[in-house]
């Protein structure tokens, strides 16, 4: 039952999707270990490879063919193209390459290089809309202290210069965030091992120099004194990971009006359960909540899983036409996409 219970969602993935209307279509196979997914533009998706140690281009339009542009690298798991430059997110480095044409790549910048690497590692870098990079850094460890403010972190980092410092503390495994309009930046993080039905996985909202709690977290004291909570929470101990802000082209059901948005995001699955959960796709609908004045006062959450018996999900990305674009981390490494059927 143990070795049936390991390999169960390194398998062939059932796909099993709970829209009417929709189903799961395998695009591409073979891409590895994908970390992550990115848009350089309308037909051409980024890929991280962490199993190959590279990162890819991949040519929708053209059968889903894809090559390599860069190697060498350790542990890639995220990247940002702003048009110019690529940023590439590795294991507690961050880089910068010019980028000119058919994707040939200048010199490497390499703008930071001493993240201290453990239990989890840096993971994706996105853009703020002033520009500014945010970067998801792991902590060292289950639950510890850290010798480095900088792991358990969201980071800023200027792009040009490499000068960067803390947005947000106590934020034990953040795996990848997403900007929503009138909302501003959320974020996954998965909480700690070993403690039962504690902590749930976290949607959280980005507040400038807050702490989110971890590792003075435990189960009779969720949130801490002084720290902020989640705004959407998940089943504990299942790794809640990418995570993209549904268009308004996109055919999948979602919030478009009264001010609300909706997100999908890629539930991973974990070691640290009896039974498997997670290997899914969630719904998470937010709509604005006021008090009897009319004012503002927080977001409510709606989570909904769509998609089941997916494997491994990990990054995931709404195309610019709309599609939703999810990678597998076993079986190989697959590219799938949710369609209409």
């Amino acid at each position: 039952m143990m070795f049936a219970r390991q390999i169960y969602p390194y398998t062939t993935p059932l796909n099993l999707v709970h829209i009417d209307g929709f189903e799961v279509e395998k695009v591409a196979s073979g891409l590895g270990g994908p970390t992550c997914l990115e848009w350089a533009s309308a037909d051409e998706l980024l890929i991280c490879d962490r199993d190959g140690d590279r990162i890819m281009v991949m040519n929708i339009s053209d059968d889903f063919d894809y090559e390599t542009i860069l190697t060498g690298l350790d542990r890639p798991h995220g990247v940002h193209f702003d048009g110019e430059s690529l940023f590439v997110s590795e294991a507690g480095k961050l880089s910068r390459y010019s980028v000119g044409e058919n994707w040939s790549l200048g010199e490497q910048v390499v703008l930071i290089d001493d993240i201290p690497i453990g239990n989890h590692q840096t993971n994706a870098i996105n853009v703020l809309p002033n520009g500014t990079l945010i970067w998801h850094s792991g902590s060292t460890c289950n639950i510890c202290d850290e010798d480095d403010s900088r792991n358990a972190a969201l980071l800023w980092v200027d792009g040009a210069t490499g000068d960067h410092g803390i947005i947000a503390s106590g934020v034990r495994n953040s795996f990848d965030g997403v900007y929503v309009e009138s909302m501003g930046y959320l974020f996954t993080d998965n909480g700690r091992d070993w403690e039962g039905d504690h902590p749930p996985e976290e949607v959280n909202l980005l507040i400038e120099g807050e702490d989110y709690g971890w590792p003075d977290d435990d189960p009779s004291n969720p949130v801490p004194e002084g720290t902020i909570g989640p705004i959407a929470k998940w089943t504990p101990h299942t790794s809640m990971n990418g995570i993209d802000v549904r268009p308004s082209n996109a055919p999948l059901p979602g919030l478009s009006d009264n001010g609300g948005h909706t997100v999908y995001a890629s539930v991973y699955g974990s070691w640290n359960t009896l039974l498997p959960k997670g290997h899914e796709i969630v719904r998470i609908d937010f709509t604005p909540q006021y008090n009897e004045t009319g004012a503002f006062i927080g977001w409510d959450s709606d989570e909904t899983s769509i998609a089941t018996q997916l494997g491994t999900p990990l990054p995931l990305r709404f195309s610019p036409d709309g599609d939703l674009y999810y990678a597998t981390f076993g079986s190989g490494g697959t590219l799938n996409r949710i369609i209409e059927s």
